[in-house]
């Protein structure tokens, strides 16, 4: 079955979403007959589907209502928030399929955090009923959590003792490292079933207030109210629309505006080249509003977004991603210069920050990415993140023999000393040359120069610099000896070799929980036929091997 990210507020099947001068509304209303196989999707469980649209409408709410400055989440179900991931779809999902339902959750809810931070744009939970595992989750990526006291309503999380897995979407990382919940309580809340409710959940720092049913509407509404005044969002419009993203898509190759993918499926290897823009920028940021989604960096963006997601979940035996780029490198240089000059301005604040989450998406992406720079190329400022993104980076030295194109070139700017920083929150050169700072500094001085193969290798910007007569025996070699490993162990490999430096809150969810996350759901304790997820409901208790390794 093929997973299609795009979708829009009129195809939902499971969120309402209203806007109400500053204040939009996410409503909750799972499709129990809605899901993306053959389970129910009860007391708003969610599936990858449901997490679709919430990718949807969070990324609609920073572009196309930039007078949004507070968005709610709640449930439109009875005394329910959400019951989290839907426990028949993990217990019948492959491993790989559990894994990048994971890793999209992940980054969603990453992405919520950053429109808080970063975007003005603050997210509260009003949980009007129970909230457990994923959705307890989910509330934890919000600023603010209130739950409703009517003596029953609870938070949990309680994968540990009923499903034998771990919360799969960041749930223990925030407990401790955003809410500072004590480790002690932290250990209690995560093995009882029944979860925690009212002051006590309070004083546990698992929710920020408590408020009565008679009068958790009012009052849900005057904390949204004060909450718009810490907003430097515009009050008033208008957005960008993000119309719908075409996309062809054929046996050997997939063609959006900006970028086409080739696609060797014997060899398992997806070529990707993103072309440059094909004209200036314009002078005028709110020119950029009126462009709309037509305007490259947003365009170019929004492909490379899709197709990351759509090659990670539709085209898992292809293990190796080729990045390549075309088009002319001054138009790129002057893009970036146009977004750094303005990135005060709203609408270019948020393409931006679309690119750091996008780049950041790349980064998390179990596939090993070589980078090829060759004539014709057009590896400038945030264009050049990709390369410094791969695994390995390979330039040629000089042209090909026949060729038109003069030798490529290697730019830096000042896109790639700032804002589009990885998970570890510093930027791919600080990442580059972590704990070299001098090497660093000298790789920065280089910033607007055009760097040939032999400069590029001279400032180690690149992995590898050949001429013509290597260039395709080295590539070949490299790329027949990728296919050999094991795609496990590279997997595990590139994951700890892409972010050393400083540990944040991101890299823990996606590099230590998700990978004990992933080995755990291989575990027969959790996924055997006598497990948790797969006795859970049945009146059988599971049988636990008690061995631990």
């Amino acid at each position: 079955m093929n997973v299609d990210f795009r979708t829009h507020p009129d195809r939902y099947r499971h969120w309402k979403l209203t806007v109400q001068g500053n204040v939009a509304r996410l409503g909750m209303d799972v499709d129990e007959a809605g899901g993306l196989g053959p389970w129910e999707l009860k007391m708003n469980s969610y599936d990858l589907g449901v997490d679709i649209e919430l990718y949807d409408a969070v990324q609609r709410l920073r572009f196309e209502h930039p007078e949004v400055k507070v968005v709610v989440i709640e449930s439109l179900k009875e005394r329910i928030f959400c019951a989290g991931a839907n426990i028949r779809m993990l217990g019948s999902s492959t491993h790989p399929e559990k894994v990048n339902f994971c890793k999209f959750t992940n980054e969603t809810r990453n992405g919520i955090e950053d429109a808080s931070n970063n975007s003005g744009q603050r997210y509260v939970a009003a949980l009007r009923g129970n909230a457990a595992g994923g959705g307890y989750e989910l509330a934890l990526a919000t600023d603010y959590i209130i739950l409703v006291d009517d003596g029953s309503a609870t938070v949990a999380l309680p994968e540990v003792p009923l499903l034998a897995v771990l919360p799969g979407t960041g749930g223990l990382t925030r407990l401790v490292d955003k809410r500072f919940v004590r480790r002690d309580r932290a250990d209690v809340f995560c093995t009882v079933e029944e979860g925690i409710k009212g002051q006590r959940a309070v004083e546990w720092r698992l929710v920020d207030e408590i408020i009565p049913t008679s009068r958790f509407a009012e009052l849900v509404d005057e904390r949204l109210a004060e909450m718009t005044t810490t907003s430097d969002r515009p009050s008033h419009g208008p957005g960008i629309e993000l119309t719908p993203l075409a996309r062809e898509i054929a046996e050997d190759a997939i063609v959006y505006p900006h970028l086409r993918i080739d696609l060797d499926h014997g060899a398992g290897i997806a070529t990707l080249i993103v072309s440059g823009p094909g004209e200036a920028p314009p002078a005028d940021p709110e020119a950029v509003v009126a462009l709309g989604a037509a305007f490259w960096p947003l365009a170019m963006t929004r492909a490379l977004d899709d197709a990351i997601l759509h090659l990670r979940t539709n085209e898992r035996e292809i293990g190796t991603w080729l990045l390549k780029t075309e088009g002319d490198a001054d138009l790129v240089a002057a893009h970036d210069d146009f977004l750094l000059k303005h990135v005060d301005h709203w609408a270019v604040r948020e393409i931006v920050l679309y690119l750091k989450r996008t780049l950041r998406r790349l980064d998390a992406t179990s596939r090993s990415t070589f980078a090829l720079i060759e004539p014709g190329s057009c590896f400038v400022g945030g264009l050049a993140e990709l390369a410094l993104s791969a695994d390995r980076c390979y330039m040629l030295e000089g042209t090909f023999e026949g060729s038109d194109l003069p030798a490529p070139k290697f730019r830096l700017t000042a896109m790639n000393v700032g804002p589009l920083t990885m998970d570890n929150h510093l930027t791919r050169l600080a990442t580059r040359f972590w704990g070299r700072d001098e090497t660093r500094e000298q790789a920065e001085a280089l910033l607007g120069k055009d760097l040939s193969a032999v400069e590029a290798l001279d400032a180690e910007l690149i992995t590898f610099a050949y001429d013509e007569l290597d260039w395709d025996d080295e590539l070949r070699t490299s790329l027949e000896e990728r296919a050999s490993f094991s795609p496990d162990a590279l997997t595990g490999m590139e994951a700890n070799l892409r972010f050393p430096g400083p540990e944040t809150l991101e890299t823990k969810i996606f590099g230590r929980l998700t990978a004990w996350q992933n080995w755990i759901f291989t575990r027969p304790n959790a996924s055997g036929p006598d497990g948790a997820l797969q006795r859970y409901g049945t009146g059988l208790r599971p049988k636990f091997g008690r061995k631990r390794t």
